[in-house]
């Protein structure tokens, strides 16, 4: 069984860069106070570290 995480949306996309727009959705994130169920990879950990004052890790 491997490693799971979970990333919540706590701040809007507008007034984003479009790159950390894509970095959301990329993590399966739509609308703020969704959340997203993802392996926990060092590629998902650098996208999360890329928008963190955009996201927070639950659970």
């Amino acid at each position: 069984m491997s490693k799971t995480i979970k990333v919540q949306l706590v701040k809007g996309l507008i007034g984003t860069r479009q790159d950390h727009r894509a970095t959301v959705r990329g993590l399966g994130l739509r609308r703020v106070n969704s959340v997203s169920e993802l392996q926990d990879t060092p590629a998902v950990r650098g996208m999360i570290n890329k928008v963190a004052y955009l996201v927070k890790v639950v659970g």
